[in-house]
């Protein structure tokens, strides 16, 4: 038994490396792949008649240790300078408000025809309005640096906002100037909290000496992130600045302090680090998303009942995206179809106490809303001609 588990482990995973290779030439998601996969090894598990133990518990570790393994290497892989500054605040714009504006109108919708309160509405809603990063960074390896680079920043910033924003929905009872005024000291001391972490664990990267240097880095790296999370610290901001820092460090020579971290030396284990984060960033996304499909129901994908819900929900993130693109003045193709949901949508969903949730929403909605966006990107990236390549290096 424990033989055919590790086969199929392995196989799966191979498999998931296949659709990765192949997902840039046929645009197709792997998500989709993915999920179709893990709901086809529960349907044969269900033939065969094949018990496994539960493993709905897993599903919130291995999407948690994803989430902060795909802001990292999404940080790690970002350009940040002087003049980067206003395509940065452009690209938080574009992150901030769809989340305010979807949250609100999906939340008020939710009131008005289901009946709950305006709060739990919106706990339920805000899940709906942020972009997944897991999804929308590797579906534009092939687009322009440009295109790359706003998606990269877009996400990850989309992910930090949502989840500061269900996190000060869901802890605090009351909104009020108290509720605001502790949510900007959770902000202070988590920019402390970075600031004193990125610098220990820069040193400790530039100065381990033993074979195994990366792994108790990304480990501490979880630890921390874990740690602020029972604290109701905005944490996924610890990861997005860890991963800038070493990113850039070229950009901060200029301080002499720097020079304590030997830069050039360390640039070296940083583009060592890097890898290492992109190889377990696959395993750990694909883990998550082939477990979250052996957990789906066929009933669940095919639910007439929320399928209008679905399609609601995502003519409103389309509409409204279109707009903040054409006000801000990016190109509309392919970006206004890149809008996915996937792992942070899921991961919050199931952040949300049983007493909050309200009727409307449910795993089966979630599950048509992913689908829906991840296949309107496929078609958008299709259908849009494959950007001129400048140069040999891009």
């Amino acid at each position: 038994m424990t033989a055919a588990i590790i086969i199929t482990i392995c196989t799966l995973l191979l498999i998931a490396y296949i659709f990765d290779l192949t997902s840039s030439r046929t645009k197709v998601p792997s998500v989709i792949l993915l999920l179709c996969l893990g709901w086809l090894v529960q349907q044969l598990s269900e033939l065969l008649e094949v018990k496994l133990p539960d493993l709905q518990p897993l599903l919130p570790i291995l999407g948690t240790i994803g989430l902060v393994l795909i802001v990292l290497e999404g940080s790690l892989e970002l350009e940040f300078n002087k003049t980067k500054i206003p395509f940065i605040t452009k690209s938080f714009a574009i992150a901030l408000i769809p989340i305010l504006l979807l949250s609100f109108l999906l939340a008020y919708l939710f009131m008005y025809f289901g009946g709950y309160s305006f709060k739990d509405s919106l706990l339920n809603a805000i899940p709906f309005a942020v972009i997944s990063s897991s999804i929308a960074i590797p579906s534009v390896r092939d687009q322009s640096a440009e295109n790359r680079e706003f998606i990269i920043y877009e996400s990850s910033l989309s992910d930090i906002i949502g989840i500061l924003f269900f996190n000060f929905i869901a802890f605090n009872k009351t909104i009020d100037l108290i509720s605001f005024g502790n949510f900007g000291l959770q902000l202070l001391i988590i920019a402390v909290v970075s600031f004193v972490a990125t610098i220990g664990l820069s040193f400790l990267l530039s100065k381990i000496d033993h074979h195994i240097k990366f792994a108790p880095i990304v480990i501490l790296v979880i630890l921390i992130y874990e740690v602020s999370k029972i604290y109701n610290l905005p944490a996924l901001l610890f990861i997005l600045l860890f991963g800038l820092f070493l990113g850039n460090l070229d950009e901060l020579k200029r301080f002499k302090w720097i020079d304590k971290l030997k830069p050039n030396e360390l640039n070296i284990e940083i583009h060592k680090f890097k890898e290492l984060i992109v190889e377990a960033t696959f395993l750990i996304r694909a883990l998550f998303f082939l477990l979250f499909g052996y957990l789906m129901q066929t009933a669940e994908i095919l639910n007439s009942a929320t399928f209008k819900w679905a399609l609601i929900i995502v003519a409103a993130i389309f509409i409204v995206r279109a707009i903040l693109l054409r006000i801000f003045k990016f190109p509309m193709a392919p970006l206004v179809y890149v809008a996915p949901r996937g792992l942070i949508n899921i991961l919050l969903f199931l952040s949300i106490v049983p007493e909050k949730m309200i009727g409307l929403v449910n795993k089966s909605l979630v599950i048509q809303v992913v689908f829906l966006t991840a296949i309107i990107m496929m078609i958008g990236l299709i259908a849009t001609k494959k950007p001129v390549i400048e140069n040999a290096e891009t």
